[in-house]
């Protein structure tokens, strides 16, 4: 799958969030976005990243962020998932994998030495106008916030 590359406007979406509502990407138009795709709910890994981001919700929306966090989970196992870890940004379910596919977040990676096809854990960053300005993939889970808050210079 091609990767979304700086100065390309990222593909929009429309998707069903963890709340029960849906969240469509051009409606955060006007404020700089975070959009992480990750592989599944409730994993280890999942977990600390998606709670990293909770952690650092604060500065990232003083420094004007939004985030989403993108996983091919049904919406209900999202729900126990952001209850759970309190987290409060969207989580949204693409169940279909036509977004992941779309933004490059899915394609074959290595998991435990082996080769899969799934979500390769990435982070996009759009500005204001849904155009990207930095775009990850295969980032690791544990200490990627803080690298992204760097990137960023976030504090």
């Amino acid at each position: 799958m091609p990767r979304l590359t700086v100065g390309e406007t990222a593909p929009d979406f429309t998707l069903p969030t963890a709340d029960g509502g849906s969240l469509t990407l051009s409606a955060l138009r006007g404020e700089p976005v975070i959009v992480y795709f990750y592989p599944a709910a409730g994993t280890p890994g999942c977990t600390t990243q998606a709670c990293d981001f909770r952690d650092s919700l604060a500065s990232l929306a003083g420094a004007g962020y939004a985030v989403v966090g993108v996983s091919p989970d049904p919406v209900e196992k999202l729900a126990r998932f952001a209850a759970d870890e309190g987290l409060t940004f969207p989580l949204v379910s693409d169940a279909d994998h036509a977004v992941l596919e779309a933004w490059g977040a899915w394609g074959e990676r290595t998991l435990y030495g082996k080769k899969v096809t799934g979500v390769i854990r990435s982070t996009v960053v759009l500005d204001a106008d849904g155009v990207v300005t930095l775009a990850q993939y295969n980032v690791k889970a544990t200490g990627h916030v803080a690298k992204l808050r760097r990137d960023l210079a976030v504090a």
